[in-house]
């Protein structure tokens, strides 16, 4: 088994190395590396780019240029531990900005349609109380917005 974690490939259709330059703008603790390209006789064009790698907040992708054939869905998404409203607010106006969509519950699509969770770094502590009423409470608000605001979590939290 591999030693040295993982790395996400990710399917875009010719949009890869603009989506690694995107991402990594966006994140501490990245960079771009090798990129291939496609040869002569290849199903895209020559010399176009195949694949780039890419570290995004210290995980390692590839993306892939491989056509129209696949897009991607909410069925996969990366989650953003957010300490503050400050971090939430920078993440959710990064990947949301030039084409991306706001979703429920914390969830946002970005411009290459790659999904994105953007939540307080709390809020699983907080669901997971063992005081089912306080865990209700957060859950009903958060249920309720779309980009996360803590102060109202806190709120409902406190029942205030």
């Amino acid at each position: 088994m591999a030693s040295d974690g993982f790395t996400t490939c990710l399917w875009f259709d010719g949009q890869a190395e603009e989506a690694a330059h995107f991402y990594v703008s966006i994140f501490k603790n990245s960079s771009v590396g090798k990129i291939a390209r496609y040869p002569e006789g290849a199903p895209q064009p020559a010399g176009s780019v195949m694949t780039v790698e890419f570290t995004a907040n210290g995980h390692k992708f590839l993306g892939l240029n491989g056509g129209p054939e696949f897009k991607f869905n909410e069925a996969v998404s990366f989650m953003i531990f957010c300490e503050n409203q400050e971090e939430i607010d920078y993440y959710w106006t990064k990947l949301t900005e030039n084409g991306g969509e706001p979703g429920p519950c914390g969830w946002l699509k970005d411009r290459y349609g790659v999904s994105w969770q953007v939540v307080p770094d709390r809020l699983d502590e907080m669901i997971t109380d063992p005081d089912p009423a306080k865990a209700a409470r957060v859950t009903q608000a958060f249920m309720a917005m779309s980009k996360f605001d803590i102060a109202a979590l806190d709120k409902a939290y406190a029942g205030e």
